[in-house]
Parts: C-alpha cells; sequence; structure tokens
C-alpha cells in the first residue's frame, strides 16, 4: 500500500509526463529558422551561420535550413509561404531580389510584395581580375590599359561569368558598354569553373567576388585591376575602383535577412534589434572579415528602399545583357 508521499510523488511524476509533450511542442515552436536557398558550405550558408549563433542570447534556439535550386527561387519561395509568425526568415540575395524578377520569365514569389525586410547582412566587394600571365603579354597593368587594348584590338578580348545572367556576366556587360569596347562572353556553370577558366588562360578577364579571387590575387595568379564598389575595399586599398575610370559604375554582392510578408512590425522591429546587434558586434566583424565580408546592418525601411534600387539597376542591365531563363 502507497503512502502520502507515494501518491504525491506518483501523482506529480504522472502530471509531468502529460505536460512534458505540450512544453517540448512549446519549445520547438519558439526555434526560429533561417532559410538559406543556396546549398551549405558557401559563404552565403556560412555566414547565416554565424549569425544564427550570435543572437541565440536575444532569440534563443536559431537553425540554418538549406533550400538550394532554381537560383535561389526554391528556397525564397518557401520563405514567402511561410507563416508570418517572425519564426521563419530567409536570405535575401543580390540574385534574388535584383536579377532574378528580370532574368526569369517567371518568379514563385513577388520580390516587392511578398516579403517585410529585416536587415541587410552584409556586402562583398567584386573585382576585375586577369590572369597575370595574360596580363603581362598584353602589357595591362591597369584598367586603363585594359580599355586601351580592347578598343585598338576589337573582339580580341573574352571575359568569363558563373552563367548567362549571372552577376559577374552582367557586370562585364556594364563595363563593356561605358568602356566602349567589345569582349566576348564565356558562360560556365558556376562562379568556380569561371575562375578555373580564368586561371587557365581560357579567358582574358573576370569580375569575381573578391572573398573568391583574394587568394589568387595574393599568390600572384590574378591580377587585380579593379573593384566594382563606389568606394575602395579595406582588404585591397590598393586596387582602385572602376568607377575611377567609369563614373557611376557600382556593383557588388549582398544579401540580407528577410520575413514573409504580414510579419508583424513589433516582431520586425525585435528581429532588426536582434540581428542588427549581431552584426555590430567584434566577434562578426572579426569572422566576417575572415571572409572579405563587411557587415551593413540597416533598418527595414533602408533595406526595402536598398532592394528597390538594385531592382531597378538590375532591370536596365539584364536588358543591356539580353539575357533570359524561361
Amino acid at each position: 500500500m502507497l503512502n502520502r508521499r507515494q501518491l504525491i510523488t506518483r501523482s506529480a511524476l504522472a502530471s509531468a509526463s502529460l505536460s512534458l509533450p505540450g512544453f517540448a511542442m512549446a519549445q520547438a515552436s519558439t526555434t526560429t529558422r533561417i532559410i538559406v536557398p543556396f546549398a551549405a558550405g558557401g559563404p552565403i550558408d556560412v555566414t547565416a551561420r554565424i549569425l544564427a549563433e550570435a543572437v541565440k542570447g536575444a532569440l534563443g534556439t536559431v537553425i540554418v535550413e538549406n533550400r538550394p535550386g532554381a537560383g535561389g527561387n526554391i528556397g525564397v519561395s518557401a520563405v514567402a509561404k511561410a507563416a508570418p509568425d517572425g519564426l521563419t526568415l530567409g536570405i535575401a540575395t543580390t540574385a534574388s531580389h535584383g536579377i532574378n524578377p528580370w532574368l526569369f520569365s517567371k518568379l514563385p514569389y513577388d520580390p516587392a510584395k511578398d516579403f517585410a525586410p529585416i536587415t541587410q547582412m552584409l556586402r562583398v566587394p567584386n573585382v576585375l581580375v586577369m590572369n597575370a600571365d595574360a596580363a603581362t603579354r598584353l602589357n595591362i597593368n591597369s584598367l586603363g590599359d585594359l580599355i586601351a587594348y580592347g578598343k585598338a584590338n576589337p573582339g580580341k578580348l573574352n571575359y568569363g561569368s558563373g552563367g548567362n545572367g549571372s552577376a559577374g556576366h552582367l557586370a562585364g556587360e556594364l563595363f563593356k558598354n561605358q568602356a566602349g569596347i567589345f569582349a566576348v562572353h564565356i558562360p560556365y556553370n558556376g562562379g568556380n569553373p569561371a575562375q578555373l577558366g580564368l586561371l587557365s588562360g581560357q579567358v582574358d578577364f573576370n569580375f569575381d567576388n573578391l572573398a573568391t579571387a583574394a587568394a589568387n590575387i595574393r599568390s600572384g595568379k590574378l591580377k587585380a585591376l579593379a573593384v566594382t564598389t563606389a568606394q575602395r575595399s579595406g582588404v585591397v586599398p590598393d586596387v582602385p575602383t572602376v568607377a575611377a575610370t567609369l563614373p557611376g559604375f557600382e556593383i557588388d554582392t549582398w544579401w540580407g535577412l528577410i520575413a514573409p510578408a504580414g510579419t508583424p512590425a513589433e516582431t520586425v522591429r525585435k528581429l532588426n534589434a536582434a540581428f542588427a546587434d549581431a552584426l555590430k558586434s567584434p566577434e562578426v566583424k572579426s569572422r566576417f572579415a575572415l571572409l572579405l565580408a563587411e557587415p551593413a546592418p540597416n533598418s527595414p525601411e533602408q533595406f526595402a528602399d536598398f532592394m528597390t534600387r538594385e531592382r531597378s539597376k538590375y532591370e536596365r542591365l539584364v536588358k543591356l545583357s539580353g539575357a533570359k531563363v524561361d
């Protein structure tokens, strides 16, 4: 026969066992997930994981979920269709919210209406690089030299990119347009094959991401002629900007955090504060610096305005390139 203490203990255990599933469900429901629309291991994925770790003190458990495919469209579409409760976030990129609206004949999301911007995460400069041996052979030591050679030798230059409609392709077409030269575009199946094509001498120059090109610039295999940002990069301060020669030229790589449209404004403000504080922290800055990335936190309104301007810029560039994906 059970005594009073045993009865109380068993009753408490029974109550706890009944409440545990509900408690676990409540805990799971407060887990925030960040959908990365690209495969694991790339710079977008790595920075998202750094940030997820940095905000756990403010937001609790934050996990990263990779949904790659269709140039980022699959993952971004999943964000658009998620519940607007602040627990499903995503990454907006140059491609998904700048280029793809004009490159794809039909998108599974509306970049202007289906999302609540939270904050920009970072910007990474792009850089115009030449095969170092080709630069020496052609006596090209500056962007001005490249332009002069292109004008004196029409059709002899070519450049590579990660594919039709990629940021490198569009930067190349803008460069050709503003410089008044012609160079044959050689599209590769991704950024890494494009860089290998440049290193092997298959193409003369590329517009590459600085984070990807930096090691080969430092080793002397690639010659950096200019960065594509409005200001010089602190990573390669001796490399001038394209805009110094071609005023108004500005293209870089960026990404930021978004939530589904309809997410309450108070929730967006809370998320913005948490992520902006993390992006300003010395630890995140130092970890991003290893990827040659500069944190760029801003307000939801500023990020929304920025993406609107990017769409307008890339509408013109995609039309200029003639690229299209059906």
